[in-house]
């Protein structure tokens, strides 16, 4: 009997603590979560987008600005047939006084965004410049189904000059708004160049404003606020006039040309060519515009700084030449240079077919004797080549502060078996001993390592000092880079320098020329046709790679001409033209 009771209490007891959880849940929990609820309910936020920064050059020259408008809303839930005739009469106000609007466009984009949860305004349009739509304004405003806000749109006021470095903004896509927070309030990105690079930066951060409303969505009063972020700017290294001068003296041709700080990979002028105008991806490019430039032989859009991939030819000698140094190969190693190397049923040609005679380190720099390094670099293989040139960046991503950098390719037997699966021959390691075969670099490696060549220490190049890092100095004993220099200089100086005849620089400077073939040149062929005679795709790239002063390294200027020819003939005035306007701009003095 006692046991029953017992256990009639127990379930007692159960039922009395299970109602009291549920009431104290029901009156204070619930209250909690409700109390939260209906704060939402009485609560707005308005975000507060901040204002795009500015992008400057060097000397405070705006080179990306914001031009200031307005955009147009209108307010939430007038689909469906009852409100069908409200909202056509709203869109017919604003274009009757703005006619290059579209009636049926701003009503799809109108009916795109409408829902039944959505209570702010529908913007319909995004920007519409100050000038044309100030003497509206009032007009429209004082409608209360319709908002007036202030709107930018991004314009870059020296449109070509330096478009592959700036970039440009873009409307932003789906999968932008779900990686970046502020892009859907902003509907912008940076799409390419420092705009995309350092878009979060420039961007900025949101503000916003809690508001009390009532039942019908009117705002009664500010809780809290706080301002959208102002400070989004950014200088970079490059000077836009020098910019513009090197479309000036490069009009017509397509490549590229780098002007670097030797000493700490500054990027002071960079441009690829043909470029394009930044403000027609701003606004909205056209099908026209974007299919002219996709058809475009000579790509228009690619950033051939970064992203074209080019054999350096004999630019690249300095490097091999370091390679054979340092791998044990005498410095006093010479050749007897015939004008061709038989390898099996191959032959293997200078591009002197006369051949150069005796020529060592020094002198084959001067005059860039394709037969030492064919016979340099059988005697060292193509491994240890490979290594030295790895340690001076070829092949590798530079780490410009800019987005999809390409690394280019710098072979060896291990990439052969990886990548093609097939063994590496000995001719391979010949023709890639100057720059032809399989090796693929971009032009700012190429001024990255002339950089190295010049100071011995290997910059990281850059537009935003933020991206800074000190250079790195290499294991390479500097009595060989003075080698190098020497025989450099006797490319611009030397009696026999392949650059010589085409040089005008006030400035003193060392130089490399290259010619990088474009198709290879048959066995059958016993006299090479020159490059005029070749049709114009066929022709080989010209490179010539600097730097000067020549006793006091400041500058290295590296251009690659597109179907140049030969790299002297090609680039040497282009060359003397930009060192010539270096001094004249103070960068550079003689008494340097």
């Amino acid at each position: 009997m006692n046991l029953r009771l017992n256990l009639i209490y127990i379930f007692i007891v159960i039922i009395l603590i299970t109602l009291l959880s549920r009431v104290y849940f029901l009156s204070v929990k619930s209250n909690t979560y409700y109390e939260e609820l209906s704060k939402n309910n009485y609560i707005n936020r308005i975000n507060k987008t901040p204002i795009r920064g500015i992008i400057e050059d060097r000397n405070g020259e705006k080179i990306a600005i914001n031009e200031m408008g307005f955009s147009i809303s209108i307010k939430p839930h007038l689909r469906g047939e009852k409100k069908k005739e409200e909202l056509e009469k709203i869109i017919d106000l604003i274009t009757k006084h703005l006619p290059n609007l579209e009636k049926e466009k701003l009503i799809k984009t109108y009916l795109k965004e409408d829902s039944a949860y959505n209570h702010n305004f529908i913007t319909i349009v995004d920007y519409i410049p100050y000038d044309e739509f100030f003497t509206k304004y009032t007009i429209l405003a004082s409608h209360e189904d319709i908002k007036i806000d202030s709107s930018t749109k991004r314009f870059y006021p020296f449109k070509e000059a330096a478009s592959h470095i700036i970039g440009y903004t873009g409307r932003a896509s789906k999968n932008d708004i779900l990686n970046n927070d502020i892009a859907k309030y902003t509907g912008i990105v940076g799409k390419n160049g420092i705009e995309k690079y350092y878009n979060k930066k420039l961007q900025g951060e949101l503000g916003y404003k809690d508001v009390k409303v009532n039942a019908y969505n009117k705002e009664i009063e500010t809780l809290e606020e706080k301002e959208a972020s102002i400070n989004n700017n950014i200088k970079i290294s490059i000077d836009i006039k020098l910019q513009q001068y090197l479309q000036e003296i490069f009009i017509g041709k397509s490549g590229s040309i780098i002007i670097m700080d030797a000493t700490n990979g500054e990027i002071l002028a960079a441009a690829s060519f043909p470029e394009y105008d930044s403000n027609i991806f701003a606004r909205g490019i056209s099908q026209e515009e974007w299919d002219k430039m996709k058809n475009d032989f000579n790509h228009p859009f690619t950033n051939k700084i970064t992203n074209g991939l080019y054999p350096p030819g004999s630019v690249i000698k300095m490097g091999v030449a370091l390679a054979f140094l340092e791998n044990g190969i005498s410095e006093n190693f010479s050749v007897n240079c015939t004008g061709s190397l038989p390898i099996g049923n191959r032959n293997f040609r200078c591009w002197k077919t006369t051949g150069h005679g005796h020529i060592g380190f020094r002198s084959s720099l001067e005059q860039s004797c394709d037969d030492f390094y064919y016979k340099g670099s059988l005697r060292l293989g193509i491994n240890k080549i490979s290594q030295t040139l790895d340690k001076l960046g070829i092949g590798k991503a530079t780490g410009v502060d800019l987005n999809n950098e390409f690394s280019g390719i710098n072979p060896n037997k291990e990439w052969e078996e990886n990548r093609l699966k097939q063994p590496w021959y000995v001719g391979e390691t010949v023709i890639t001993s100057i720059g032809q075969g399989n090796m693929l670099t971009t032009p700012l490696q190429i001024a990255r390592y002339t950089s190295y060549i010049a100071t011995g220490k290997l910059p990281k190049p850059h537009f935003n000092k933020a991206h800074f890092e000190e250079p790195k100095e290499l294991d390479i004993p500097s009595k060989y880079l003075d080698t190098m220099r020497k025989g450099m200089y006797d490319v611009s100086y030397g009696e026999r320098g392949t650059a010589r005849k085409y040089l005008t620089s006030k400035v003193p400077i060392a130089t490399k020329t290259g010619t990088a073939q474009v198709v290879s040149i048959p066995q059958s062929e016993k006299v090479r046709m020159k490059e005029s005679e070749m049709e114009y795709y066929q022709r080989s790239h010209a490179w010539i790679t600097s730097y000067g002063p020549y006793k006091n390294p400041k500058y290295v200027v590296t251009i690659l001409q597109e179907h140049g020819g030969g790299g002297g003939s090609a680039t040497g005035e282009v060359l003397s033209k930009i060192y010539n306007k270096l001094l004249d701009l103070g960068y550079i003095t003689l008494d340097n």
